[in-house]
């Protein structure tokens, strides 16, 4: 019996103490919810550059297309409590009926909705087709050549989803999610995350999934490498399901008891696409397509402060360049940038970087050399691991010598999508 009380002993003093680096890591969670809000009140307005900045989140999914239980409900409820301008639907292809159609579509609560298609090839590869149509699920038998026809033929966006299971990397792709919450989340260490959250979870959800994040590396190396001889796409996916956690109800949806850690409300909150609309333009499906179709917009790790109000464009005195456009001629252009957080400022020219700057809400770089330039920014002020996972990642600027060829523009997008 004393040896048995021993054991008890020591497996409670174990257990106590395997608690101390998740109660170490509320602690730390805590100050850097502190520190968010004490850099919040460091922003800077900064120079308008005749584009408007509207916020929303990319490839959701709800009940339509299976793999989760979220409603309509559900969805406006969190894109309003977030404040979004725009959500974009990724439904799972049907057989039986157009899941781009019959998901939201047009104005709800406070947010403009696009619906579209996430499907497959017979190579395995995983695309978003922006915005969705009825036929996409036909094209399911095709390989991924004739999937990316149909689509272009339809004048819709081919994205590549999930990279990292993708193999086609010669098709005529037109973007790259090059980030998405829910691989990340896969990534992490099942054990020490349902520790970690337990801890902290309840008072900092999003941080507390945040804090696990990586750099994106292998995607945005393979996103770079194609960038360097066509305009190509790279954006951020939220792949928000809601439908991690335990459920129990009845079958006329009576809840009686929810834990969820992936509730709509919350993916929203993390991660988010900022496009830009040119100032007076009203945001609408056709609108909001041919910004994102140009490469208009960036991603943000919203969580960490709102990135509203960053700007990256090219001056070569005779004109001006934003994301996604193409510069060429005699004269060299600046790259300029601007934060409303004091941000470490780092420019890459085809993946390499080529120019860092100091903690600051601003910075330029004078071109000397063609490529495509993006522009990644930091909070070192966060601290860890926030010196190293970007909380913006820009789209490109294509800086070409007039004697160079231009790289291939991206494909239109359609100008009317389904209704519902």
């Amino acid at each position: 019996m004393k040896t048995f009380k021993r054991i008890l002993l020591v497996a409670g003093c174990l257990l106590i103490v395997a608690q101390i680096p998740f109660a170490v890591n509320r602690f730390r969670t805590a100050r850097l919810a502190d520190r968010i809000e004490q850099m919040s009140a460091t922003r800077v307005q900064v120079p308008e550059l005749g584009f408007s900045d509207y916020k929303g989140v990319i490839h959701i999914h709800s009940f339509l297309g299976g793999h989760s239980t979220g409603t309509f409900e559900e969805l406006i409820d969190a894109a309003d409590q977030n404040g979004l301008d725009f959500v974009v639907m990724t439904e799972h292809v049907s057989d039986e009926f157009d899941t781009a159609g019959k998901t939201l579509n047009k104005e709800h609560g406070n947010a403009l909705w696009l619906g579209g298609n996430e499907a497959s090839t017979t190579d395995g590869d995983k695309f978003l087709v922006f915005d969705g149509y009825d036929g996409v699920a036909a094209l399911q038998k095709y390989d991924t050549d004739g999937f990316i026809r149909a689509v272009h033929g339809n004048e819709r966006l081919a994205m590549v989803t999930y990279p990292e299971q993708f193999s086609s990397w010669d098709a005529e792709i037109d973007g790259i999610e090059v980030f998405s919450l829910h691989t990340n989340a896969k990534q992490m260490n099942p054990v020490f995350f349902i520790l970690d959250a337990i801890w902290s979870y309840g008072a900092y959800p999003e941080l507390t999934l945040a804090r696990h994040f990586e750099r994106p590396e292998a995607n945005l190396e393979r996103y770079d490498n194609l960038a360097k001889t066509k305009r190509l796409l790279l954006f951020g996916g939220n792949d928000a399901h809601s439908n991690i956690g335990l459920h129990l109800g009845d079958d006329a949806n009576n809840k009686f008891l929810e834990l969820k850690y992936d509730r709509y409300a919350t993916i929203f909150r993390i991660m988010r696409t900022h496009v830009f609309l040119p100032s007076g333009k009203e945001l609408n499906r056709e609108n909001l397509l041919k910004a994102f179709g140009e490469g208009r917009s960036y991603l943000g790790l919203d969580i960490l402060g709102d990135p509203s109000g960053f700007g990256f464009y090219a001056d070569n005195g005779s004109g001006v360049a934003m994301m996604g456009d193409e510069m060429s001629g005699p004269d060299t252009p600046t790259l300029y940038v601007t934060s409303p957080l004091p941000a470490r400022i780092v420019i890459l020219r085809d993946g390499a970087s080529v120019f860092e700057s100091e903690v600051g809400n601003a910075a330029e770089f004078k071109v000397t050399d063609s490529g495509s330039y993006r522009v990644e920014a930091y909070l070192d002020g966060l601290g860890a691991p926030f010196d190293r996972m970007p909380w913006v990642i820009s789209n490109p600027i294509y800086i070409r010598k007039q004697s160079e060829q231009a790289p291939e523009a991206v494909k239109p997008t359609h100008q009317n999508g389904a209704t519902s």
